[in-house]
């Protein structure tokens, strides 16, 4: 059975549209999220972004991790690995 899951933007039907309420919103960038991490789509985009884009995606997402989630939820949710002997964002 595989680690991750990409279930939400399989199953979802409601609005996709950011502004209208808190709801809507997490919804629709859980659903950008999920779209944007296929693997067809990373393959298409990440040989065409610059270095520095490639910086500011994993410092923005390093940064939200280590905002709001405990080293635990780190570990059990982001790396899928109940055991924190990894360095990870959470450490810097």
């Amino acid at each position: 059975m595989p680690q991750h899951s990409h279930d939400f933007v399989e199953e979802y039907t409601g609005l996709v549209g950011y502004g209208l309420d808190r709801p809507t919103d997490e919804a629709t960038v859980r659903v950008y999220l999920q779209k944007f991490s296929d693997d067809a789509c990373m393959a298409a985009i990440l040989p065409r972004l610059e270095q520095e884009e490639l910086g500011m995606i994993f410092e923005t997402i390093s940064d939200l991790l280590r905002k709001h989630m405990s080293e635990e939820e780190y570990h059990d949710k982001f790396l899928k690995d109940p055991e924190p002997h990894h360095h990870h964002p959470i450490e810097e």
